[in-house]
């Protein structure tokens, strides 16, 4: 796993955050460094994936990285002919995530993984008992959001789970920097300097727009989920499950 040492160069606060190749070969150490949480978030996926998982049904991991959601799921679902479909619009992270894929599950496992390289936007949910949104939705555009939501939940099977990680902002100020601070510790702690921790944010603003925990959970109702709680919060990240009704 190589080191994530993208904001220890000069000019790197001066460039917007993208998904290009230079992220996609130290993303592993990058999430692991500065999203505290995360392993067990995806070690969660695997056993909600093995309760609600149905037979004969899709799996969507939209946004997927290295494909690190869409092995869970692959890893906890016990319900015969489903297909798992992991979506994302950079083509380096699309890449790289087809290499993993081929070297952990192989093309012969019985829930295949199928990788799509397109806009989470244009992707038709249907026929849905799982889907899976890890630390995708902060990267769109407010004004996508609420569609996108309503899309997923009107694409889903009767009881099936979407799962929703985002990072999101405290509407109390003070407890918001406090939040801050804190993460920001810990990013110190997993030896990033405060120089990088400083261009990586200049490099994120207006990239990834968090919004409150009251606001995800107010679209998700609006969509249509009958149920939604949160199940893991560390710091200002934060995993939301939302259940559709029987």
């Amino acid at each position: 796993m190589s080191k994530d040492e993208i904001y220890a160069t000069d000019d790197a606060g001066d460039r917007p955050f993208r998904f290009n190749a230079a992220v996609a070969d130290v993303f592993p150490d990058m999430l692991r460094r500065s999203i505290p949480g995360y392993a067990a978030s995806i070690e969660a996926i695997g056993s909600l994936a093995a309760r609600y998982v149905t037979p004969n049904s899709n799996c969507y991991d939209l946004g997927c990285s290295l494909g690190a959601a869409s092995l869970a799921m692959q890893t906890g679902i016990n319900a015969a002919g489903c297909r798992i479909i992991a979506v994302d619009n950079a083509p380096a992270m699309v890449e790289r995530c087809r290499d993993i894929l081929r070297q952990v599950a192989g093309p012969d496992h019985p829930v295949p993984i199928a990788v799509r390289h397109e806009d989470i936007r244009d992707t038709v949910i249907e026929n849905a008992s799982m889907v899976v949104m890890n630390y995708t939705l902060q990267f769109l555009d407010r004004n996508d959001r609420d569609a996108i939501i309503a899309r997923i939940h009107d694409g889903m099977l009767p009881g099936g789970l979407f799962l929703l990680s985002e990072k999101v902002v405290d509407e109390d100020p003070h407890m918001q920097d406090l939040l801050v601070d804190l993460h920001h510790e810990h990013k110190r702690r997993n030896d990033y300097s405060q120089l990088e921790i400083s261009r990586k944010r200049a490099a994120l603003e207006n990239v990834l727009v968090p919004e409150s925990v009251a606001v995800h959970r107010g679209r998700l109702a609006n969509a249509g989920f009958a149920h939604t709680g949160v199940w893991l919060r560390y710091f200002n990240f934060v995993s939301i499950v939302a259940i559709k009704a029987g």
